[in-house]
């Protein structure tokens, strides 16, 4: 029994990570007024890169840092269009969701042949604590809850953020330079999505498919309203929806054991259990939560 929950608990730890990377950092992003829902197409991106490096370096930490650099690429170029050329936010992400599908799906027939996956690859080394295995990236996730919660909250560089996230106009009154914050915020909280995606890849399964974001992108952002723009209840609800993940994993493997029958179609009623978990939390909460006033919102110095 011990071990049963060990294992779960593994597996939670494991599945926490890229949504509490995405989820702080849509955040942060959002706390300055933008929104970002090209988190998917960010884990994409990371994730393939990763691989790519890794496969060709055989060095995770190096294919970890260059997932890191494309996502804060990609806020970047996000920043630039939703910030200073004033673009619809939203068909922002979904195209770049697309463009980052697309181009991760070319590169892995035309490097490895495949429409499936790509080779294995080395992964970081887990932490072991007794009998229960930590993934490293784990506490680092739990850690820039900690710090993001503290700078939004604790520092005038984090009361600024904020300020252009409900009132810009009254932040630019104070001095601040609206566009600036936001998109540094921007470029930030994408380079967090991108050290997740790369996780992905080289903490957790140790290749790159064509699904390994599996909606993940979409559930940070769920688990953004469920902490209602905090930080710390960020790190709780990923590792909500971790656990959620984990016991989709780990209930067909039980079944199996147990009854001796092969689960198939089976096996994929139970790979919903994360999404069907989301849905129904974010129906709870929705009315609850309050999201910062001039959130999507362009701003425009007169």
């Amino acid at each position: 029994m011990i071990d049963e929950i060990l294992v779960i608990l593994s597996n939670t730890l494991a599945s926490m990570v890229p949504l509490v990377l995405a989820g702080v950092g849509e955040i942060i992003t959002e706390r300055s007024g933008v929104v970002n829902i090209g988190l998917e197409g960010i884990f994409m991106a990371s994730a393939f890169t990763a691989a790519v490096v890794t496969f060709y370096t055989g060095n995770p930490y190096l294919g970890l840092l260059v997932g890191l650099l494309v996502g804060l690429l990609a806020g970047t170029l996000h920043g630039a269009i939703s910030v200073y050329l004033r673009g619809d936010q939203i068909i922002a992400g979904v195209g770049f969701n697309s463009l980052a599908y697309g181009l991760s799906l070319l590169g892995l027939v035309s490097l490895w042949h495949s429409h499936g996956s790509s080779p294995p690859v080395n992964k970081m080394p887990m932490l072991t604590v007794g009998r229960l295995s930590i993934p490293p990236l784990s506490i680092v996730a739990v850690l820039v809850g900690i710090i993001a919660w503290w700078w939004l909250y604790k520092t005038p560089s984090g009361l600024r953020l904020r300020a252009c996230g409900e009132d810009p106009r009254a932040a630019e009154a104070m001095g601040v330079n609206v566009n600036r914050t936001r998109f540094y915020a921007t470029v930030i909280g994408a380079g967090l999505t991108g050290l997740g995606g790369a996780y992905l890849v080289v903490g957790w399964i140790g290749q790159f498919t064509k699904f390994i974001s599996a909606g993940r992108g979409f559930i940070a952002l769920a688990n953004v309203a469920f902490s209602n723009w905090n930080p710390l209840m960020a790190i709780v609800g990923g590792i909500l929806f971790g656990l959620f993940d984990a016991l989709a994993i780990y209930a067909p493997i039980k079944i199996q054991e147990s009854t001796g029958r092969i689960i198939t179609a089976e096996s994929n009623l139970f790979r919903t259990i994360p999404y069907l978990a989301t849905l129904i939390v974010v129906t709870l909460i929705m009315k609850k939560v309050k999201a910062p006033r001039a959130l999507g919102k362009p701003y425009i110095k007169e």
